[in-house]
């Protein structure tokens, strides 16, 4: 049976790695940016994700936004981190790096590039569950990134298998795959939406939050839908939904994490330093978004 987690639900913050203008992780604008979404009501926070650019940052880069972010979230939030990669013997040292710095879940995307069978993500993530035995392993499904997909029934067999694989964050936007994960997941196996839009129809439809990037600039809004949502109130729910559905599909305009850092520096949070190959958003969608950002905040 999957490890019952009472604190995996609701709104979790795929955090954005600030870097300073020398290109080095801007360590005190991780520590403002952290607080902010604790102070917002954000209970999970997730480090070195996709929206973290961890594919272009060190492991030793990584390995300091992470402590940061733990250190800072200490009896506030819990912490899933980023462990990602497409060899599975350094994902395995990855997770009980992040294990070792004190994360309380790892996240483990689909390895990319090779683009293994199901068989041979069953074989992945078996290697790494039985590799930390007894801490939480997050699955992360992002097809469009990746180019491999974690079908339904490879879910719900790891889930099956591995008390320790407690959760998978669904970004393959397909809907019969991700309801089908709802319907046949064990007792405790918890459904993240990977994309904000999609939060408010797949909470109605039983999964159990979202691992958001809109909450990077609205951590309060974004939390009080996800709420709303899991509460029921579904009118408060479609009314924020409805609000940011705007800002929610800008924030893809460009390779993400562009977008929410241009908004993010237009909002003065942060710096607007991306590393390569990612670069700065075209000022046709500078504009877009400024119009967008506008709106929200009249």
């Amino acid at each position: 049976m999957t490890m019952k987690l009472d604190w995996l639900r609701g709104c979790a913050t795929a955090l954005v790695t600030p870097f300073a203008n020398d290109g080095s992780v801007d360590v005190e604008c991780l520590r403002k940016l952290t607080n902010r979404q604790i102070e917002n009501g954000v209970k999970i926070l997730v480090p070195c994700g996709t929206t973290g650019e961890s594919a272009t940052m060190t492991p030793e880069e990584d390995w300091l936004v992470i402590s940061t972010v733990v250190e800072v979230a200490t009896d506030r939030a819990k912490v899933i981190a980023g462990a990602s990669n497409n060899d599975t013997a350094l994902t395995i040292r990855n997770t009980q790096k992040v294990m070792e710095l004190g994360a309380d879940a790892a996240l483990i995307a689909s390895p990319y590039y090779n683009k293994p069978t199901q068989a041979g993500l069953i074989a992945h993530y078996s290697a790494i569950a039985e590799a930390v035995e007894g801490f939480p392993i997050v699955l992360y499904n992002v097809p469009g990134r990746t180019a491999c997909n974690i079908s339904a029934a490879t879910t719900v067999a790891l889930a099956n298998k591995y008390e320790n694989i407690v959760c998978t964050k669904e970004a393959s936007g397909n809907f019969s795959q991700i309801m089908e994960i709802i319907r046949d997941r064990p007792q405790h196996f918890v459904v993240f939406s990977g994309d904000d839009a999609t939060t408010l129809p797949l909470i109605a439809l039983g999964a159990d939050g979202v691992t958001s990037v809109i909450s990077n600039e609205f951590p309060f809004e974004f939390n009080n839908l996800v709420e709303a949502c899991l509460a029921g109130n579904w009118e408060t729910a479609r009314e924020i939904h409805y609000k940011f559905l705007a800002l929610m599909e800008a924030n893809f305009i460009e390779s993400s994490p562009a977008p929410v850092k241009f908004v993010m520096k237009e909002m003065g949070l942060l710096e607007e330093k991306l590393r390569l190959p990612l670069v700065p958003i075209t000022e046709s969608s500078r504009e877009k978004l400024q119009t967008v950002l506008a709106k929200l905040q009249n």
